[in-house]
């Protein structure tokens, strides 16, 4: 084996050594040495083992010396990058706040980002509020909670409306969809229950639909199709009901576990879901029978939500998975992001590979939603921010609302795009715009769609946040 050291290296190392095993009354073990190296008297001599007795301890807690100034020099290195990335990111923030870059965004939807203080802070249920959701066209808005009901809030005026009972335990998910100009609020809970209510008739329970073996965790109007609503259950299923008739048209199963979140495309042909076997499960159901078109492995967690991108957001995601020009806007499910208990959020192509992974939240992601205009991904989370990543910086934390609840934050909604008037197909008989959009016009990027700059947040701290413009 070659020697690192130079042969005068190695010379004095073995000499101090001899030194050393002499001073700490060794004598054997320095004369089987000097033995075997043929150090004699006239060599290393009484002199010689004095000027090398401490030469290998000072080596030895200089090297130790050196050894802790690298470690510091590594963590202050570590430090000036985390401070350097946090400078850019408040640099970019204070370019933003700019008067001309905020005159820009408050004039542009498809810019605008939440900020404090919220418009209004709304108090009334008397316990954790799980979920939040937006009436489709006018100024209502719905949060279920764990004291058992459903409340109706004017987000405009910011005055509770109405208090709705019939579920007998924690409601877990509120959505508004459903017929032309017949829109409905649906909801789930952990009593096993999914009920309908009509907004037209006093929020009377029109609906209950039985069938699920455990909590129902996720509720959804399938766009497009007018009728049809998604649940997703702890008992790992997700039922497809048709909410005219009140029965389950179909049973995906697939999963194995709690399944915590569903999101449906904008043309109603996929579904795309996640829960607690860490996976994300993209679902054809256009057929007779619903399948499984791709299954996303990748966290590390129990995952809590999911979002499929809309077709707005295809031009800037398809640069991250490496594509030359984006897929058309007529095609769905395209991309997608899941959030997890993990601390992370993936977004990921339908081919199920993994574009990017989000860091930054200190705890478990609640919720995740895409922005509208498609440049933004926001997410929720237990840390109590809200955070805003910018899919043309490849996903760059470029926003923090920290404290958004002075708890954790279970949800987050953005209002819905309306569809103008001009889109007279769009239009109940009412005038009321349809909660579900048409297979040819997504309403979150149809040139016709008008997006509201208007979001809302629930928390363990009982609270309904909304911020707009």
């Amino acid at each position: 084996m070659a020697s690192a050291l130079t042969s005068r290296q190695a010379e004095e190392l073995h000499k101090s050594i001899i030194a050393y095993l002499s001073a700490h009354n060794l004598p054997d073990s320095a004369a089987a040495l000097r033995t075997e190296l043929n150090l004699g008297e006239e060599i290393f001599d009484a002199a010689t083992a004095k000027k090398y007795e401490t030469l290998l301890e000072k080596k030895w807690t200089s090297v130790v010396r050196l050894q802790k100034k690298a470690c510091r020099k590594g963590w202050e290195c570590r430090m000036i990058m985390d401070l350097e990335s946090r400078n850019s990111a408040l640099q970019s923030e204070l370019d933003n706040l700019t008067p001309s870059a905020l005159s820009k965004r408050s004039k542009d939807p498809a810019s605008w980002l939440p900020r404090h203080p919220p418009r209004h802070v709304l108090e009334s249920h008397r316990n954790v509020v799980n979920c939040v959701a937006f009436h489709p066209v006018f100024s209502s808005v719905a949060t279920g909670s764990d004291d058992y009901t459903i409340k109706i809030w004017d987000w405009e005026e910011g005055e509770l409306e109405r208090t709705i009972k019939g579920h007998t335990r924690a409601v877990l998910d509120v959505d508004f969809g459903g017929p032309r100009g017949g829109t409905l609020l649906a909801s789930c809970s952990s009593d096993l229950m999914i009920k309908l209510w009509d907004p037209s008739d006093d929020y009377k329970n029109i609906r209950t639909l039985p069938g699920h073996d455990h909590s129902v965790s996720a509720v959804r109007f399938i766009p497009s199709s007018g009728n049809l609503l998604v649940s997703a259950s702890r008992d790992k299923t997700l039922k497809i009901w048709d909410v005219t008739t009140g029965y389950c048209v179909k049973t995906l199963e697939g999963h194995a576990g709690w399944v915590r979140d569903v999101s449906p495309s904008f043309d109603g042909r996929f579904l795309f879901s996640t829960g607690d076997d860490q996976t994300g499960r993209l679902w054809d159901i256009s057929g007779q029978t619903a399948e499984i078109k791709m299954t996303m492995i990748g966290h590390e967690h129990y995952n809590e939500c999911c979002a499929i991108a809309p077709p707005s957001s295809y031009q800037h995601l398809a640069t991250l998975a490496g594509l030359k020009k984006p897929p058309p806007a007529t095609s769905p499910a395209e991309f997608m992001a899941t959030g997890s208990r993990d601390k992370t959020i993936k977004l990921w192509d339908s081919r199920g590979q993994c574009l990017k992974t989000l860091v930054g939240h200190d705890n478990w992601i609640r919720a995740v939603l895409f922005h509208p205009g498609g440049k933004y991904l926001l997410s929720v989370s237990d840390d109590k921010s809200l955070r805003c990543w910018d899919l043309t910086q490849e996903g760059r934390c470029v926003k923090v609302l920290a404290d958004v609840h002075e708890h954790f934050v279970a949800s987050v909604r953005w209002a819905p795009s309306v569809i103008k008037t001009a889109a007279a197909d769009a239009n109940g008989p009412n005038g009321e715009a349809n909660a579900t959009p048409s297979k040819a016009q997504p309403a979150s990027a149809g040139p016709e769609a008008q997006i509201r700059c208007v979001i809302a947040t629930v928390g363990v701290d009982w609270k309904l946040r909304i911020f707009a413009n």
